[in-house]
């Protein structure tokens, strides 16, 4: 069953095609992976997804309910952590979730057990009464977490959840999703620029210009760079990277003052270079692919941090509204 499904969907702004015919599908309880650099449309298709923004074009349905014409039902229906945090840091961590229980109409004969379940899920039981504002980083998403959860959303959508927490906070939010999805069958939409986080994901798509331009497993998007990763410096890497493209037909992708290309069997590529190579070499290096490394090649730069706000504002005004849309 698909929970999640785009057909054509388009967003303008103006002359601007933020997002262009875009189609996809996802299935109930998978994790799904949606990468793309500043300005790719990644931010605008969320929106679009969770109603806060009218598609220009197409259409497309979260657990059944059309974006457009059920958008209460889509909101009733998803759950949202962001990159920075937006509890009240001068209310208690229960006192959040009942607010968020009374924001999205949760019935009074639930709430407070629901409330304690979630704590008890995300290990805060014990601070159940303390103030947000004593909370660590890592305290804080955790009990995002929980009140993304609390009006049992099908969907979360989970924008940088990690974001600036040490790894190994990151890994126990990280238990705690799986966790989720194992017991639940809890669809996950994430965003992240940590592309080992990525490899949890069951699919990951690529949006760039407005374009999905890759969707696969993490291992399929590696394997379809076609060998191990090469990267260089050279004393001039504008003429090293023009010599590797004329003398060995390679794509090679010049970024922050590294030459980086794709080649099958590296390890017996290096002697070929290393011998006839012009320009004069600084380093030379050699490893199997990575995400980060599919990423470069399908936008041709790295992935780095983007802006929070927007999609925060607005669904603080959305939970404003109790979850109900027009």
């Amino acid at each position: 069953m698909n929970i999640i499904q785009v057909e054509n969907l388009s967003k303008n702004f103006g002359k601007i095609n933020a997002v262009d015919k875009i189609s996809f599908n996802i299935a109930e309880g998978e994790i799904f992976g949606f990468l793309g650099p500043n300005g790719a449309g990644k931010t605008t298709t969320i929106n679009m997804l969770c109603t806060l923004l009218t598609p220009t074009g197409g259409n497309a349905t979260v657990n059944g309910y059309d974006i457009i014409k059920q958008r209460s039902a889509v909101r009733r229906s998803i759950g949202l952590v962001f990159q920075e945090p937006t509890l009240d840091e001068y209310l208690s961590a229960e006192q959040n979730l009942r607010f968020h229980a009374y924001a999205y109409r949760v019935p009074a004969s639930e709430r407070e057990k629901r409330i304690s379940d979630l704590l008890e899920l995300v290990q805060l039981s014990d601070r159940r009464k303390s103030k947000v504002r004593t909370f660590s980083g890592g305290m804080k998403r955790r009990l995002e977490i929980a009140r993304g959860l609390l009006h049992n959303p099908r969907v979360l959508f989970l924008d940088e959840p990690t974001l600036g927490l040490d790894p190994q906070t990151r890994n126990s939010i990280w238990e705690h999703i799986r966790a989720l999805r194992k017991q639940s069958k809890l669809t996950i939409f994430l965003t992240t620029h940590y592309m080992d986080e990525a490899e949890n994901c069951d699919r990951i798509t690529v949006i760039d210009q407005g374009h999905i331009i890759a969707m696969d497993t993490p291992d399929k998007l590696k394997d379809a760079l076609g060998g191990d990763v090469v990267t260089i410096k050279a004393v001039n890497n504008v003429a090293a990277a023009r010599e590797l493209k004329e003398k060995f037909e390679l794509s090679p992708i010049v970024v922050d003052g590294t030459i980086t290309f794709s080649t099958p069997q590296g390890e017996k590529f290096l002697p070929k270079l290393m011998e006839g190579f012009e320009n004069k070499l600084v380093s030379v290096g050699i490893r199997r692919p990575t995400l980060d490394d599919v990423f470069l090649k399908l936008t041709g730069r790295a992935i780095r941090d983007e802006e929070a706000g927007g999609l925060k504002d607005m669904m603080r005004g959305m939970m404003m509204r109790g979850g109900h849309g027009r």
